[in-house]
């Protein structure tokens, strides 16, 4: 049933085994019945993926119910993949017993055939009941029934449109989630950076992702067009010469050189393709938070015009590679929600050459909405968007909007559950066990999982330069690409946390280095390592595994091999399970650590233990990563010898 109480999320279930996808939810919300219905009717509003919603024609019945006849488009995710639009006929009505319905469902019309590049789906009996709730809001149910018409979709992205997880996480958590986001703010809950209201930032966030969608789309109408391919590869040119540089986030004046007098237009390269075995949440984060590994014009140095062009005349090529700006890289956070949706300024300093040869102090900022990356949300879509800004931000800014989209195709593990079982949304959005118990019970690995990445930037050009722009960021695209396939092949082995724990604690040698782990800290220093005595050896792992300090375990061999890390070390050495037996252990050290790190063994292995003043660690990634002190203690088997040493190091940041 439900949690008691205002803040309660609700329950979540999914269907299984019906036609097209379908998923049911249930919350309680601190707002009035009648404001509820009128925020989930407006759809665009809160739906990212809704393009437009158009009333045809409405009448009030005698009872004083209304019915609306509606169009609806719905965005493609992808570039592999049309676009669906619906017509459908909304009943309204407030009952006897005061409770609130909204019914949805298609019509076939011929008098409104579907728009030229779109796919005319159908939606099933949907809609809302909204029941008042004494003096703490309304109980709301949604039911949403949809046939996206998956057939018409190439066969491996077939699973976003027939998967009830998908439409669950995007539909109807997102309205769940926005009537509490709206619920919060009413009650002066919520607290963000900068000087926006909360309303504000959501009506960028949902503006940033709305346009990334345009962008992915490119609808004819919108004024954009196609541009040939130079048959090389799958990479898409689409030009918008209705674009003006004046209407970007960033003033353009003569100052920065990115634009002349004359027309202009926007370009905007765009690519797909299929990864195996990388979970969307990990590749965005990744992304997020390593953007020297993609963000690099250093590919097209060897490539004077391709360089140029994208330096100088490319709108915030800047910006988002940083050649110009250095290396430095200020995040500042603007918002983040309780279902890891991550908005913020990214600011970018450094220095640009003047014509005189002298450094000027230049910055250049992003406005950056990323979200999705909550391992724990089968079926949820994982993105990285930003757009080049002025500092100084205000909710209706112009943008112009790039980034990454990262869509799971086998989603079967959530949609494994039928419509009579229900799963704790609270524990969907928190990480909580229902999640794992439907990995376990479905046997997901990392073998079997799909996904879709799709690529989208933008670029401002000048009708003189136009081709050699398109040329550039083909070229820039193909470095992008490749970076993210060579991210995702790095990244692959480690599945998440969940994952990578289950496939780790079911090895009994890990389980037994483990117990040893523990039992040999006790001895050592003797105190307990863990907080409290597990009940077996399966909860034994994931007290180690989740331990909020850095434990490393290695051989004490001539050069040091590590051979176990727990996730908190993973995320310190920024690798993976798969990788840490191809990470040296010198290569984790600097100078001075290489100079201490032997002797500080040595000490370990004479007397058994040892206590490490504050220090500096390199990650996999060459990032030093500092601790506020550590500890490291001899792991003894059964026949007493000393195989190897553990190290935990306590309060470690980047």
């Amino acid at each position: 049933g439900m949690k008691p109480g205002p803040d309660s999320i609700g329950i979540v279930a999914v269907g299984h085994g019906c036609d097209g996808a379908a998923a049911r939810a249930c919350s309680l919300v601190g707002m009035e019945s009648s404001r509820v219905a009128d925020v989930l009717k407006d759809r665009p509003g809160w739906f990212c993926d809704c393009r437009r919603m158009e009333i045809l024609g409405a009448f009030t019945t005698s009872s004083g119910a209304t019915v609306e006849l509606l169009y609806s488009q719905m965005y493609s995710p992808t570039t592999l993949t049309q676009a669906r639009d619906f017509c459908t006929l909304r009943y309204t009505s407030v009952l006897e017993d005061r409770n609130l319905v909204v019914c949805e469902r298609s019509l076939n019309l011929g008098m409104v055939p579907p728009t030229e590049g779109f796919v005319r789906a159908e939606m099933l009996s949907s809609g809302y009941l909204i029941r008042p709730c004494g003096g703490v809001g309304s109980i709301v149910y949604i039911v949403d029934h949809m046939d996206l018409e998956a057939g018409r979709a190439p066969e491996v992205l077939r699973p976003m449109y027939e998967s009830s997880a998908v439409l669950a996480q995007k539909m109807t958590i997102a309205a769940l989630r926005h009537l509490r986001s709206l619920a919060q703010e009413a009650a002066g809950e919520v607290v963000t950076g900068g000087t926006l209201q909360p309303a504000a930032l959501r009506a960028l966030s949902l503006r940033i992702a709305r346009s990334f969608n345009d962008a992915i789309n490119s609808f004819p109408e919108d004024g954009w067009f196609s541009v040939a391919s130079d048959g090389m590869d799958d990479i898409s040119i689409s030009l918008n010469s209705s674009w003006n540089p004046s209407t970007v986030g960033l003033k353009c004046s003569s100052s920065n050189n990115l634009w002349s007098d004359g027309d202009g237009g926007v370009l905007c390269a765009k690519a797909s393709m299929l990864l195996q075995n990388v979970p969307p949440a990990v590749l965005i984060r990744f992304l997020r938070e390593h953007r020297s590994e993609w963000a690099d014009w250093a590919d097209c140095e060897h490539d004077a015009s391709c360089s140029d062009t994208l330096r100088t005349r490319v709108y915030g090529a800047a910006a988002l590679a940083g050649a110009e700006l250095g290396r430095r890289e200020v995040p500042m956070p603007l918002a983040h929600s309780e279902h890891q949706e991550i908005m913020e300024l990214v600011k970018f300093e450094g220095y640009d050459s003047a014509r005189d040869g002298a450094l000027v102090s230049k910055e250049m900022y992003l406005l950056q909405l990323c979200n999705g990356i909550d391992e724990t949300a089968i079926g949820d879509c994982a993105q990285l968007v930003f757009a080049p800004v002025d500092g100084a931000l205000s909710d209706d800014i112009p943008l112009l909007p790039s980034g990454f989209r990262v869509i799971p195709l086998d989603t079967g593990v959530m949609d494994g559950y039928g419509l009579s079982c229900t799963l704790d949304l609270a524990s969907m959005i928190e990480g909580g066990s229902d999640m794992d118990a439907a990995k376990t019970e479905t046997g997901i690995s990392s073998n079997n999982l799909r996904s879709i990445v799709t690529i989208a930037f933008q670029f401002g050009y000048e009708t003189h330069n136009c081709e050699s722009v398109s040329v550039a960021a083909r070229k820039y695209m193909r470095t992008v690409v490749a970076s993210v396939q060579r991210v995702a092949m790095a990244i692959a082995p480690r599945v998440g946390s969940t994952l990578g724990l289950r496939n780790l604690s079911g090895t009994t040698e890990v389980l037994t280095l483990v117990k040893r782990i523990v039992g040999s800290y006790r001895i050592n220093f003797g105190v307990d390592l863990l907080r409290k005595q597990p009940s077996n050896n399966e909860e034994l792992f994931k007290m180690v595994w989740h331990h909020s300090d850095a434990l490393v375990c290695c051989t004490c061999k001539t050069l040091p091999e590590f051979i176990f890390a727990n996730e908190a070390a993973l995320d310190m050495l920024e690798t993976t399970s798969g990788g840490l037996q191809d990470l040296r252990w010198d290569q984790t050290l600097d100078e001075t650590e290489k100079k201490n790190a032997y002797s500080d063994i040595t000490k370990v292995m004479q007397q058994g233990f040892a206590y490490l003043p504050a220090g500096i660690r390199l990650s996999s990634m060459g990032r030093p990563v500092a601790y506020e002190r550590a500890m490291a203690w001899s792991i003894v088997d059964d026949n007493e010898s000393i195989p190897c040493v553990a190290f935990m190091f306590i309060n470690w940041s980047f």
